[in-house]
């Protein structure tokens, strides 16, 4: 977490010359975060280094998200040649820690969480976006036969695995629910907690520049289904119905909800899978029990059987846990 050479050059111009600047945070991507520390305040210094990575789509999406009354960082500076990035920051309380802190809040905090989308989908979807619909969907389940099973030494059937999954949501994609922004990565670790804001506004939004036009289940699915953190089952319950009515969503977005929360929780099974093998990062595994737990309790639900019928011929318990006995 050492900032780039040029680092320095840029805050210059930026007006922050002789600013100190300090870890912050990386993440799953090639980006990386710095706090840099000046005589007038503190701000986020995102590195975002091409042609790994592109910060065009977190501006774009940052500027639709304040436009529309929700809080993203502000653009302070950029150098989009060099992939540098100087933000607005929102300080140290996120939502993570607070709730890890004062698990007392978790309702109140959970309800501010699903208000933030019941905004965001009031209004179209951003100009622009790439869709996810039932192509993506399927698509990004490839990363579970493809990364997952190889990992842990077991031969599926893939295609009868892309047909289960098929006959499951291709439903969800046809309910008429949508299309409306989705943030795709809308979960406790991407949260910030703001002082002096209040509403949906207290909730300052990291990690967006992934925006797709899709599911509003989503996003709820994401934040409640958490890779990262256990959120209480009633919890879920409760904010799945917060949002059903606000919304008038109807059975429709619960079915949706349980078939998408299936399919992000077996994505990322595939994801964290790659992260490990091809990027050298083992910590993900960690996060393989609480997936599995989560995705066994989706599959359980109505209207997913044909995924639980795969899954149980194709992949026995031994092959679910054991293999992240020694990541714990």
């Amino acid at each position: 977490m050492t900032p780039p050479d040029h680092a320095a050059d840029f805050l210059q111009r930026a007006g922050w010359g002789g600013a100190r600047i300090e870890p912050l945070a990386g993440d799953a991507s090639f980006r990386r975060y710095f706090r840099v520390i000046g005589n007038d305040g503190q701000a986020v210094l995102m590195d975002a280094p091409p042609p790994h990575e592109d910060p065009r789509p977190f501006i774009a999406v940052a500027e639709w998200l304040v436009g529309h009354g929700l809080n993203a960082p502000e653009i302070l500076a950029r150098d989009l040649d060099r992939g540098l990035l100087l933000l607005g920051d929102f300080g140290d309380t996120r939502l993570r820690e607070t709730l890890d802190t004062a698990p007392e809040r978790e309702r109140e905090l959970y309800e501010r969480a699903t208000d933030v989308l019941v905004h965001l989908h009031s209004h179209p979807p951003m100009d622009g976006l790439r869709p996810h619909g039932l192509e993506q969907w399927l698509e990004e389940l490839k990363l579970f036969t493809d990364w997952y099973c190889p990992a842990v030494g077991i031969e599926v059937d893939p295609a009868a695995y892309q047909s289960a999954w098929q006959e499951v949501l291709a439903p969800v994609a046809a309910d008429g629910l949508g299309p409306v922004t989705v943030l795709r990565d809308y979960h406790a670790e991407n949260v910030m907690l703001v002082e002096g804001r209040s509403g949906v506004a207290h909730f300052g939004l990291l990690d967006f520049q992934d925006a797709l036009r899709g599911h509003p289940a989503y996003d709820l699915a994401s934040v409640l289904e958490d890779a990262r953190r256990d959120v209480s089952p009633d919890i879920e319950r409760e904010m799945i119905e917060r949002y059903v009515e606000a919304t008038a969503g109807g059975d429709r977005f619960e079915r949706a909800y349980w078939a998408l929360a299936a399919q992000r929780n077996t994505r990322i099974l595939g994801v964290f899978t790659r992260l490990w093998k091809r990027d050298g990062k083992p910590g993900y595994r960690r996060f393989q029990p609480r997936m599995w737990g989560l995705l066994e309790r989706d599959l359980e639900r109505p209207g997913l059987e044909p995924v639980r019928d795969w899954f149980d011929a194709n992949v026995p318990p031994a092959y679910r846990r054991a293999p992240w006995q020694d990541a714990q």
